[in-house]
């Protein structure tokens, strides 16, 4: 049995999925909040709550002996999809995972983030250096480094998720850790959740009715949560509703006619890019699960939907994000986990899209040369 340490750990869904001669025995992350849901999810794991950047949460972690350490610093520093500043403290704080990897100099590493981290700058000794050259600089002499930018649906993960993953070995082992083969088929949205039951959005407006506008909606729920206690709709805007219900699958509402082009509470036509407002392909991998998956304006977050004929024309189904089910399914996270829909989806659905997907890491892990 190999024992590890997992580091930024968030609720530990990269670790969900671990092959069975792998075992994270301690985990550090600065939210409660976020440690509390990784309780539920490895209660057998000693969750540090606090600060890894004090020497009292450090030093509580370097009582555990590790043979590995899975190390997911934060991205929102230097992700595409947020605010790049240039020397964001939270980009410093790889800094404190080296720390403890020097001190305690396990077997195996993975390293994890946005493939940014390999043009985001950062201090050291005095000058400006890459993530990735930091980690490498830090650890070249003790380590044998693997980094490669990989897209998970090259890996049976149907999501375009690409991120930068550091593999390094001791170097008194003789075989350094490498990444498996890609797999030969792509997992499309078609081949994950085409056969779930079809979902309406909960109307989020006051003054108008759920079921004034969706008559079916509570026996589509019904059906829907039989699959799944997580196969619920999220609550959107009516008029972000209607938008989308004109969007056909792989296409953004702003190439509706304008009465149905995204609008703001005034009636103004919003003005922002085509991959917000958009609906999926069923024909592709999900795209980037991002911290804002439960938004139908951020990024290309709608489900792709069906063409439906009604009395009035064609419209398309499913104007709504994903379902935190077919969420767990793109980010390959087994339905059957330690958690109940009882749980503040909201903050759930926000956490879920900062994690690795575990079978990516499962996969990973199995290649390790022990």
């Amino acid at each position: 049995m190999l024992k590890g340490v997992s580091l930024f750990a968030n609720i530990g869904v990269g670790e969900l999925s671990l092959p069975s001669n792998f075992r994270v025995i301690a985990a550090n992350d600065i939210d409660p909040k976020r440690c509390n849901l990784y309780k539920k999810l490895h209660p057998h794991t000693n969750v540090i709550v606090g600060d890894i950047s004090k020497k009292t949460i450090l030093n509580k972690l370097r009582e555990f002996d590790c043979d590995f350490v899975i190390s997911t610093p934060p991205c929102q520093g230097m992700s595409n999809l947020g605010r790049m500043e240039k020397m964001d403290p939270r980009n410093h704080l790889v800094k404190y995972s080296i720390d403890f990897i020097k001190t305690k100099k396990p077997k195996f590493i993975f390293h994890e983030n946005v493939p940014n981290q390999n043009k985001t700058l950062i201090n050291y000794r005095g000058k400006e250096v890459t993530i990735s050259e930091f980690i490498c600089k830090q650890l070249s002499k003790d380590y044998f480094i693997v980094n490669k930018n990989i897209k998970m649906d090259d890996y049976g993960i149907p999501q375009m998720r690409k991120r930068s993953i550091f593999l390094l070995t001791r170097k008194d082992i003789s075989q350094a850790w490498d990444f498996p083969n890609p797999k030969n088929k792509i997992l499309t949205l078609k081949d994950v959740i085409n056969d779930l039951p079809t979902l309406d959005p909960i109307v989020s407006d006051a003054n108008v009715q759920t079921e004034k506008v969706f008559p079916r909606f509570h026996k589509k729920l019904e059906r829907a949560l039989k699959v799944s206690e997580f196969h619920a709709p999220v609550t959107h805007p009516i008029r972000q509703i209607i938008c989308m219900q004109q969007t056909p699958s792989g296409k953004s509402a702003f190439e509706n006619i304008n009465k149905f082009k995204p609008r703001r509470i005034d009636g103004k036509i919003i003005s922002a890019f085509n991959t917000t407002y958009a609906r999926m392909s069923w024909d592709k991998p999900c795209p980037t699960v991002t911290t804002h998956n439960r938004t139908i304006s951020s990024h290309i977050n709608v489900h792709p939907g069906r063409k439906v004929q009604t009395k009035d024309g064609i419209i398309y189904s499913d104007a709504r994000v994903l379902s935190m089910y077919e969420l767990m399914l793109v980010m390959t996270i087994k339905p059957s986990w330690k958690l109940s829909s009882a749980e503040n989806t909201p903050f759930l659905r926000s956490v879920i899209g900062e994690g690795v997907p575990p079978e990516f890491v499962k996969l990973c892990f199995k290649a390790i040369p022990i």
